[in-house]
């Protein structure tokens, strides 16, 4: 067995990466001895994996939950990562365009910045969950304080945006998941001391 990348110009490559992600593309490292991996092949690809951002801003005890339109559940602000950004740019973005805040992440930047080299906040977690049965997220896990900005519903993505406390958690209809609830506790309980 040998691993193989997609070859083909950059306008086809481009017309690829742009609907399916760049990871999608590093998904596309073919096992299946193909001299090199092209378009036509495609349909050999039976997994999609994409990096995503969430982020759970906290303030005042409370963390800031939309309820998502297309998926009909509760979750943090966030999204995915697009090609011309990093996960840090993504994740102020995402929260800005879902919240109408400009957030702080919180987080250790190490001090490595310098020419060629850019230090990054790293995510407090990173989960992988599946979407459907051939596509998974990696979810890169902020957490983030409000500094700036108005509270706006995003209505075209989400039926709702509010702030909830712990206890309020259980109440949400629908209810949220498991793993998204430890996370809501957990952003609570750090961001708060």
């Amino acid at each position: 067995m040998k691993f193989t990348l997609l070859k083909a110009d950059a306008r086809t490559r481009n017309e690829f990466i742009r609907p399916h992600g760049v990871w999608t593309v590093l998904k596309s490292v073919f096992i299946r001895g193909h001299p090199w991996f092209s378009l036509p092949h495609m349909a050999h690809i039976h997994e999609k994996i994409d990096f995503t951002v969430a982020i759970f801003v906290v303030h005042d005890g409370k963390v800031l939950l939309i309820h998502h339109r297309k998926l009909n559940k509760w979750l943090p602000l966030g999204g995915h990562i697009e090609l011309d950004e990093d996960p840090e740019q993504a994740a102020l973005r995402e929260a800005r365009e879902e919240s109408g805040f400009d957030v702080e992440l919180l987080g250790e930047r190490p001090p490595t910045t310098e020419p060629g080299t850019r230090a990054l906040i790293g995510p407090r977690f990173l989960d992988i969950h599946r979407i459907s049965d051939t596509h998974e997220h990696i979810g890169m896990i902020y957490w983030a304080r409000p500094k700036g900005g108005t509270l706006a519903l995003a209505e075209a993505e989400h039926h709702d945006i509010r702030w909830c406390a712990p206890d309020e958690l259980e109440k949400l209809d629908p209810p949220m998941t498991s793993a998204v609830k430890w996370y809501c506790l957990k952003a609570i309980e750090e961001v708060s001391r």
